[in-house]
């Protein structure tokens, strides 16, 4: 799994969806980008990817696409236009991608081919760091529904309480 960061300016989001799966295609990764406000930090993306490969291997998945298996899990979310809430948008957006090259066999490692759609992708993308400066902690309390109550009974950190909700997408079908 290789992570990109950058801002993205989407004057039409078919078009950018669109260009994202061409070099998923193109280099026979999975690419799935989302809106970095929405994205904890690292381990967020890491614990999508790993439960969309397991329930790919298990022939659990929600999505009949990949790249949406891993958005939906990332929300966690069932429901892909709930989901999409975390997708990127048009205007201009700070964007953390995700490219998968042995997706669901091997999701972390890494190969020429996941390099090669990173550099691509890298491509659409103003150089900028954005995974977890761009985070927005109110907007992921709200859209994840992490309450004050439930942070006050609790010492786990917010990116251990969204990944709880990554996990859970599979117990609560």
């Amino acid at each position: 799994m290789h992570v990109i960061e950058g801002t993205a300016t989407v004057d039409d989001i078919d078009d950018f969806v669109a260009r994202i799966g061409e070099i998923g295609t193109e280099h026979d990764c999975v690419v799935q980008a989302f809106d970095a406000r929405y994205v904890v930090d690292r381990a967020h993306l890491e614990a999508a990817v790993r439960q969309a490969a397991r329930a790919w291997l298990r022939d659990e998945a929600v999505a009949r696409d990949a790249a949406v298996e891993i958005l939906l899990y990332a929300a966690g979310r069932r429901q892909i236009s709930e989901a999409l809430t975390m997708g990127v948008g048009e205007g201009e957006t700070p964007v953390v991608a995700v490219v998968v090259s042995d997706f669901p066999d091997a999701p972390f490692g890494t190969d020429d081919a996941e390099m090669a759609a990173a550099e691509a992708l890298a491509g659409l993308l103003e150089p900028a760091e954005t995974l977890g400066d761009a985070a927005d902690e109110a907007r992921i309390c709200e859209f994840f529904e992490v309450g004050g109550a439930e942070r006050a009974a609790t010492d786990a950190t917010l990116s251990e309480l969204v990944r709880e909700r990554t996990v859970l997408l599979t117990v609560n079908k």
